[in-house]
């Protein structure tokens, strides 16, 4: 385990000391901030709806729920359990260009809400039409670049980064595979029941 935290730390510096550049520091700070990259979910859920029209109410609540999954595994389980310190806390030379507050770093909840997001658009349009397809690229790619701006900013490490991605992808999978159970097992019989139409 001290090999593996020892490269995770090394291809973390070379990433926040060497993969960088001035013209792009902004951009890493504004992708890791969710604050002030939230208004391209407001677009996605845009997407959605001129998509999927009435249907993107479930397509939203399938993300919504994909999202509080991958949180809470990141964030309510594996944090307090692994309680990882931050790489600007502990390694000298950290390039940190956002202000951290003293909390643990593995998993990365950013990397792991944004890709359950990315994961539940894979699942949804991922066999869509062109526009579609393209949309699920840009989502991938907005994910990525999240995790790597973790990285990239100095507050976690690539280890916790793909951790992340693993958690999203997996939430994003079993939020479609819950809903679609509820709305079978318990949506359809309580709509027929009341009198409504499979349609």
């Amino acid at each position: 385990m001290d090999m593996v935290g020892e490269i995770d730390a090394r291809v973390f510096l070379w990433v926040n000391s060497y993969m960088v550049h001035p013209a792009l520091d902004d951009l890493m700070v504004f992708l890791t901030m969710f604050k002030l990259s939230s208004h391209l979910f407001l677009l996605a859920a845009l997407f959605i709806f001129i998509r999927k029209g009435h249907s993107g109410f479930a397509v939203i609540a399938i993300g919504l729920l994909a999202v509080g999954i991958a949180d809470y595994t990141a964030s309510g389980i594996l944090k307090p359990l692994v309680q990882r310190i931050r790489p600007c806390f502990v390694i000298d030379g950290c390039r940190l260009l956002i202000d951290q507050s003293r909390s643990y770093s593995f998993a990365s909840s950013h990397a792991a809400n944004s890709a359950a997001v990315a994961s539940v658009f894979w699942i949804v349009f991922g066999r869509g039409e062109r526009v579609e397809r393209i949309m699920v690229f840009l989502m991938a790619c907005y994910a990525f670049l999240v995790g790597y701006s973790r990285i990239y900013v100095g507050v976690h490490y690539p280890g916790d980064v793909l951790a992340g991605f693993a958690i999203g992808c997996f939430s994003g999978l079993l939020a479609y595979l819950l809903f679609s159970w509820a709305f079978k097992n318990v949506l359809q019989p309580l709509l027929k029941r009341k009198g409504f139409s499979d349609t």
